[in-house]
Formats: C-alpha cells, sequence, structure tokens
C-alpha cells in the first residue's frame, strides 16, 4: 500500500566530520525521478559521492552518498522536504491517477536592489538567494557612471512561501544584514503578467554561438574552450555498450573523470534519450575517475540493438560529461565578455548554482561585474541557458590578453566543475 510518508526519503547523517551523510528515497517511481533528485541535491551544495539506484518501473530505491562542496551549512530539513515533493504519492490513488494534471509553475518575483558598488557584491546577493531556497530565473544587472547597482533578480521559491511578508521580510533582513551599508534599498514584488523568466538573451554574433555550441570540440581544440594542460585527462572519457549479460536490458559502462553534477548530467541526458534506467551503481576509483554501470532500456521496454542507436547514445553521453557547460571570452564591441552556457533539460529546467559559481569564481579572482544577464537561446538541436557578464576592465587581469583570457575561462570552468 506504500510507506509512511516519513520513510519516503532518510537522511543518515555522517557519524564524523568528512564522512559522507546518506540519502535513500523509497518511493513509486515516475520517468526523471533519479534526474529530478540528482538535480535537488545538486542545488543543495552537495556532491555525490557514490550510488545505487534500482527500479522494477513501479517501485524506485535509491541510495546516494553526499558530502557538502563546501563549510557551508546545509539545511537537511528542507533537503528531505524538496526531494519528498519530488516523490510521487505513495498512496494508491497514485497508480489510478498518472495522468493527473500537472502542478503549477511557480510565481515569478522581480527583487530590485540598489546598491553602492563593490567587489563581489552580485556573489554575496547570490549566496544569500540560495541560502533562502530562492531559485534565480533571470536577472539584469546594471552598473552606473557614480558606481552604483541596479540588480533585478527574477525569482521563484522552491518553500512556495514567497508570497507571506514573513518570508519577504526573511528575504531583505538577510540581503541587508550581508550587504551592510552598502545596500541603498531592497524591494521586492510580485512579477507582472508580461514578465517572461526564460526570455531570450540578445543578439549573439554567429562566431561566438559556433564557438559555444559546436556539438564537437575535437582534440585539437587551442582557442577559447581549450582544457588547461593538467585538464587534458578529461579527454578519456569511455562508454562500452553490451547487450550480452542481460536478456532484457542494455548494459552501458561508463569510464570518466568525476566532476560536480556527474551523475545528474548522465541522468538528464538518459532522460532526454527516452532511455529508462532499471538498475545503476555509480563508484569512484582512487584516481579522481567515476566508474557507472547503468542497465537501460527504451522507453518501449526493449534493449538498444540498433548500432546506429548505441552510437548516438555513447557519443552524446561523452559530449554530456566532457563539456555539460561551455565557457568562453569573446569581445562585445570595445567591452570584455565571459559566456557561459549550459543545456536545458527537455522539461524546461536549467542547470542549478551556474550563476552562484561563475560570481564567486569571479570574486576570487577580484574581476567585477559591470552588468550581467541570463537568458534562453535555442539552436537547431536544443534549447540553451546563457550567462553574460560585461567584466569590468578595472582588475589585475589585463583582459585583452589571450593568457589572462585563458587563466579566468580556466578560474570559472574549475568552479563550475568542482575541481
Amino acid at each position: 500500500m506504500g510507506v509512511p510518508n516519513d520513510d519516503v526519503v532518510l537522511i543518515q547523517k555522517g557519524k564524523r566530520p568528512g564522512e559522507p551523510h546518506v540519502i535513500t528515497v523509497n518511493c513509486p517511481d515516475k520517468t526523471g525521478l533519479g534526474c529530478d533528485i540528482c538535480r535537488i541535491i545538486l542545488d543543495f551544495g552537495l556532491y555525490i559521492t557514490k550510488g545505487d539506484i534500482s527500479t522494477d518501473g513501479i517501485w524506485c530505491y535509491i541510495v546516494l552518498w553526499v558530502v557538502p562542496h563546501s563549510s557551508s551549512i546545509i539545511r537537511w530539513t528542507n533537503l528531505k522536504n524538496r526531494l519528498m515533493s519530488e516523490c510521487p504519492s505513495c498512496s494508491v490513488s497514485f497508480y489510478f491517477n498518472q495522468l493527473s494534471t500537472r502542478p503549477t509553475c511557480s510565481p515569478v518575483y522581480l527583487l530590485k536592489l540598489f546598491c553602492l558598488d563593490r567587489k563581489g557584491l552580485l556573489h554575496d546577493v547570490t549566496q544569500v538567494l540560495c541560502e533562502l531556497e530562492l531559485s534565480i530565473q533571470r536577472v539584469k544587472v546594471t552598473t552606473t557612471p557614480d558606481g552604483r547597482v541596479l540588480d533585478l533578480f527574477f525569482i521563484t521559491d522552491n518553500r512556495e512561501l514567497l508570497h507571506t511578508k514573513k518570508r519577504q521580510d526573511e528575504t531583505c533582513e538577510q540581503l541587508h544584514a550581508v550587504l551592510g551599508e552598502s545596500c541603498i534599498s531592497c524591494e521586492l514584488q510580485l512579477a507582472g503578467p508580461e514578465c517572461d523568466c526564460h526570455q531570450g538573451v540578445s543578439s549573439l554574433s554567429p562566431v561566438v554561438a559556433e564557438e559555444l555550441f559546436r556539438f564537437e570540440l575535437s582534440d585539437k581544440e587551442t582557442r577559447l574552450q581549450a582544457l588547461s594542460p593538467d585538464m587534458t585527462k578529461l579527454k578519456k572519457a569511455n562508454v562500452v555498450v553490451d547487450n550480452s549479460l542481460s536478456p532484457a536490458h542494455t548494459l552501458l559502462q561508463i569510464h570518466c573523470v568525476d566532476h560536480k553534477g556527474l551523475l545528474y548530467d548522465i541522468m538528464r541526458t538518459l532522460k532526454d534519450c527516452n532511455m529508462k534506467i532499471s538498475y545503476g551503481r555509480f563508484s569512484p576509483n582512487s584516481q579522481g575517475y567515476c566508474d557507472l554501470d547503468l542497465f537501460i532500456q527504451q522507453k518501449d521496454g526493449k534493449k538498444i540493438v540498433d548500432p546506429e542507436k548505441q552510437s548516438a547514445i555513447c557519443s552524446r553521453l561523452k559530449m554530456e560529461m566532457l563539456h555539460p557547460l561551455r565557457v568562453i571570452i569573446a569581445n562585445r564591441g570595445p567591452d570584455t565578455e565571459l559566456l557561459v552556457a549550459n543545456p536545458v533539460e527537455l522539461c524546461g529546467k536549467g542547470r542549478p548554482r551556474v550563476f552562484y559559481d561563475v560570481t564567486l569564481a569571479l570574486k576570487v579572482l577580484g574581476i567585477c561585474v559591470f552588468s550581467a544577464e541570463i537568458g534562453r537561446y535555442s539552436t537547431s538541436e536544443r534549447e540553451w541557458e546563457i550567462y553574460r557578464f560585461l567584466l569590468d576592465e578595472n582588475c589585475k587581469f589585463q583582459l585583452s590578453s589571450m593568457v589572462a583570457r585563458e587563466q579566468i575561462v580556466d578560474r570559472v570552468r574549475r568552479a563550475l566543475m568542482g575541481w
């Protein structure tokens, strides 16, 4: 008949510092559940070190070992509530109501911040919003000639409480506490119906678009997407298809370098390819690589026997593991622009914490952001989420130098990948 609600998601905290915490999810299965769970865990700043997934198509059992990316405080109760919200109902009625209407989208709120500019300001605001579980859907940052900043954040509340005065007051109070005297004003209101939180980005030049969205990045790539010398091992990703071990499933054996959100990247790729995972095991080895064994089926419940389809899945997985995010620096008129792109899931959801990681990297580098925006961009193959940052020239880097640009790109990529 199901399991008690308290047992749907169990979190067992590590007994000693540095020991992984264990998250167990035991609930009815649904398409993309593993992807949704991994996205939430990534959103809370947790890194999955090991995992087991098992489902018979009706019931799903997932065990994940996680550790925090940093020393930030994890709100475990909130994490449990978020995970439970993604789990289908555990009552019998679930099986007779799988075609129920989808929940309405969360309302979008507009946060207006007017501040005195300083290094790290954008990241400090972003960190507060992340800690409050407010998701940034779109942002517009503008710096005025007199050294002030107008930040417009279009946000949604993962707790669905932002309509209350208490939640709004809490948000503004936390921002004032962190920003101090640099915060001139803080306003929060429901965004108007004309607001499109997934608005397209302003035009990209054909050269920049080609650089960001090319499907294959060759081993001889020496331009802005090039990996730093110590990261060339990233080229070593291997995906093997085996149909001999199971009469009903295709086995994918994956070997690649670990990075933040790796399991999420694999899950979202298989989800968007309409592949079902019946059993999976994710484990690290001693050299910074990860090994995954995934028994999968097509949406119709059959094995993958078509060689072309096998090749397409392997190619797609390799690309998503090697380059889940694209990072380049380009000229935008007389200015220098940092661009970061990540694929959008077919369901419309983007990757968590990208804005957080990029602004943190720029803060560490001592680079101020003159303006920033988030938007969507569609190519012939897929939709992308684009983050654009116009960089302030007043920093220790000579932004016109190719060496300096490569250093910035490398640092931002490392922050995004968790290295």
